[in-house]
């Protein structure tokens, strides 16, 4: 069953550090069989409250392939540039 990690970056603090941590989080996400289904800042709220600068939706094939990446030696030596440049929060959805 298919797992999604959706990111909203609600602001970027330190564009610096987030173009650093996007550069070199792709070859870990692909690494451990993540693809990218979107990475947009051009959002368009057309109902509610939103305040999110930038969405990110990446499909791996499990839940357990999902928490291999994001619990990985290679995703912590990275995660304190996304953690230092943005104000972001992030949630797993399944299929």
């Amino acid at each position: 069953m298919a797992a999604y990690f959706l990111a909203e970056i609600e602001s970027i603090q330190d564009r610096k550090k987030y173009d650093e941590y996007k550069e070199r989080v792709a070859p870990i996400i692909w690494k451990f069989g993540g693809e990218y289904v979107l990475r947009s800042d051009r959002l368009s709220p057309i109902s509610g409250i939103w305040s999110v600068e930038r969405v990110v939706l990446i499909r791996f094939d499990s839940r357990e392939q999902l928490q291999r990446c994001f619990q990985s030696d290679e995703y912590s030596a990275v995660a304190p540039l996304r953690e230092q440049s943005t104000v972001s929060k992030a949630m797993i959805v399944e299929d």
